[in-house]
């Protein structure tokens, strides 16, 4: 019975889709050549204009899922922004913002990217142009909104990416503020590798009867990634231990992950003394230091890179094939977060 599955999975193809010619072409562009299972099931419902809740696991095309759906339904005609997706970061907005673009580039389809960090007077400048898909972070779009620089009467769509953590302690409240500016039939579509219950609970708020689209929590595994444990005996020989794996393993590109930012930078010093082509990543630094090491990364000039839990969701860097947790994290959700940053969909 599976194999029968996997085989009209692999018949599967965007063809079949009913997404419009323009967005096919960007589709086909842009490099992906049949739909994942979360893009076949989730863009149909997407286009039909109900709410969503869809659950797949970190690299099966969660952001193509969303992208494909949410162009699908713009209205070029109409210049008036149609489409908000929320994102947690700064990094992930600009990924998202990027590969969205490049789904559009056969359409006349405007853009905005609305995050922290950046310039306000810039970020008002660009909305004054009315973009019909705007991509950005909680705070600056409330603050967007509420500033009256941000005109939502039209919006057809709202999507929400990495759901569980935008509807965790540290963002509710500006979800629940950006809710409030919504229209009360635009489409809600959340979209995240995990949904605690309690979340599914709270969804009952702001959605209209959606259809699920949910993983079981054991398929929550990534078939694409060999994972192996290390047993350290005594902390403080973690160091060399990471230093033997760089050594004896050939690594084109690695994310190590730490919990805290103080060990975060104890390890880089020791890594750059080392000779290491090492960078690091965390919540402290400014936009444009965060943008430019992440280039260097994505570039290959930077090979190892160190980070908090800023980086893992939703990061896609084609050519890492490893993930190192110096630390476990605290909550097992954001292990999968974590080692999802590599074997991303379809890849070992």
């Amino acid at each position: 019975m599976a194999e029968e599955k996997e085989l009209e999975l692999s018949e599967l193809s965007f063809d079949q889709l009913n997404i419009k010619e323009t967005i096919l072409r960007g589709v086909y562009g842009y490099g992906f050549e049949k739909p994942s299972v979360i893009q076949h099931k989730a863009i149909p419902v997407l286009m039909s204009g109900k709410d969503v809740i869809a659950q797949a696991q970190s690299g099966t095309g969660k952001t193509g899922a969303f992208s494909i759906g949410s162009l699908s339904n713009v209205d070029e005609t109409l210049k008036e922004t149609q489409v908000i997706v929320l994102c947690p970061t700064r990094e992930l907005a600009d990924q998202t913002f990027q590969v969205m673009k490049e789904l559009s580039s056969y359409t006349e389809i405007s853009f905005c990217k609305v995050v922290g960090g950046t310039r306000v007077n810039d970020c008002i400048s660009d909305l004054r142009k009315d973009p019909q898909v705007i991509v950005g972070t909680p705070g600056r779009i409330i603050d967007m909104i509420q500033k009256r620089h941000l005109y939502t009467d039209k919006l057809k769509m709202m999507v929400i990416d990495e759901a569980d953590e935008m509807l965790s302690q540290g963002f509710q409240e500006l979800i629940h503020g950006i809710f409030q500016c919504v229209p009360r039939d635009s489409q809600v579509c959340l979209f995240s590798a995990t949904f605690p219950d309690e979340l599914v609970e709270m969804t009952d708020k702001f959605m209209n009867s959606p259809e699920r689209i949910l993983v079981n929590k054991e398929q929550l595994t990534l078939e694409g990634i060999s994972q192996y444990f290390i047993n350290v005996k005594h902390n403080n020989w973690k160091y060399d231990v990471l230093t033997d794996i760089y050594n004896t393993i050939n690594i084109a590109q690695c994310i190590i992950y730490i919990n805290s930012k103080q060990r975060l930078n104890q390890i880089y010093q020791e890594l750059n003394k080392d000779n290491f082509p090492v960078g690091m990543i965390h919540g402290n630094l400014m936009t444009r230091e965060r943008e430019q090491i992440m280039e260097q990364f994505r570039q290959g000039e930077v090979r190892i890179l160190l980070s908090t839990d800023l980086l893992s969701r939703g990061i896609d860097i084609q050519q890492l094939s490893l993930v190192i947790n110096y630390d476990l994290p605290i909550q097992k959700e954001t292990y999968i977060h974590r080692i999802g940053r590599s074997g991303r969909y379809g890849r070992k």
